[in-house]
């Protein structure tokens, strides 16, 4: 098999070749179709997230077909067509997986964090947190659902029913996200970087009731913020651009810090929630919504031995949509 390595933190990813992956008797053995290039992958890359563990393989949003099956794995055959998110493993033990929360397991294990993820032409993933996908979807489009749109979907699920919904970064989740809210029947009101005409363009494309710069007013008082951008400055923007009883939800793994704010831009019931990783019933529900909202993604194809430029196109921001690799 060959995997581009990130080595250490900080470094360009190397691409290595290594002996095929043997599953566990939990496991499956899957050859990598697409993965998606994620904004968590540069925070890995970078060294922006804590412990990361080195070598590593990046990647959690991978689309593939099941080569060899675990001794004790049933329900699954060669051939199967299943994606591999970020939840690689929860401990189905803790006081959180036990309530139904497992995207707080106290004793998880992240794909493309602390076990090896999808850039690379093969991967082992434990069967239980893997998703069964069609077989005639197309794997490059499929890939970003896996956590751009798994993410999107559980922030708009904790920003609530409200009509107005204001998206503030305009990349590979809020595309996404925007064409659910679209077939739900609400209005977009798009924030990108200040200047960014392409970007504001590719938001009105989807359906955006409004797109401008992140240093812009609301046209309207929104009932809802989601925030993909990882800047923290973007928080009490948001809480200002939203109504009383409005929520601002920070979408993403990391941010900058949080600047201080007045008390009475929060005040009248607004509220700041975060949303942390994923549970399977998201994925269960995200990809019969995605069906019937009919999403499509936009995505960049690249190589796999091109994994770092992927990532520096990502990083600059010159990307319309998700970028995704394909071994």
């Amino acid at each position: 098999m060959r995997a581009m390595v990130l080595t250490r933190v900080g470094a360009p990813l190397s691409l290595e070749q290594r002996s095929d992956p043997e599953p566990g008797p939990s496991e499956l053995s899957i050859r990598v179709e697409a993965c998606g290039v994620c904004r968590t992958d540069l925070h890995v890359v970078d060294g922006e997230l804590p412990n990361v563990r080195t070598p590593i393989v990046p990647g959690h949003e991978v689309v593939g077909r099941v080569e060899r099956v675990g001794a004790d794995v049933h329900g699954f055959a060669r051939g199967d067509r299943v994606g591999v998110p970020w939840l690689g493993r929860a401990c189905g033990v803790c006081s959180y997986c036990r309530e139904g929360r497992e995207n707080l397991c106290d004793h998880p294990s992240f794909t493309g964090y602390d076990r090896d993820g999808g850039y690379a032409t093969h991967i082992v993933a434990e069967a239980a947190f893997v998703v069964r996908l069609p077989d005639d979807a197309d794997a490059a489009a499929t890939a970003p659902l896996l956590c751009a749109g798994l993410i999107g979907w559980r922030a708009l699920k904790i920003a609530g029913p409200g009509r107005r919904v204001g998206l503030y970064g305009f990349g590979a989740a809020a595309h996404i996200v925007a064409q659910v809210c679209r077939c739900e029947g609400r209005e977009v009101y798009a924030f990108t970087r200040p200047g960014d005409g392409p970007a504001q363009r590719f938001a009105r494309g989807l359906g955006a009731s409004w797109a401008g710069g992140s240093d812009e007013p609301a046209p309207a008082p929104l009932d809802a913020a989601i925030l993909f951008a990882p800047v923290g400055a973007l928080v009490p923007a948001a809480l200002r651009a939203t109504r009383k009883g409005g929520r601002v939800v920070c979408a993403g793994i990391h941010m900058s810090d949080i600047p201080s704010f007045p008390y009475r831009w929060l005040w009248e019931e607004r509220v700041i929630a975060s949303v942390a990783n994923l549970t399977r019933a998201d994925a269960a529900e995200f990809f019969a919504v995605a069906s019937r909202a009919e999403v499509r993604t936009e995505v960049v194809r690249y190589p796999l031995a091109d994994a770092n430029r992927a990532l520096a196109d990502l990083r600059d921001g010159r990307l319309q949509g998700a970028a995704v690799l394909e071994p």
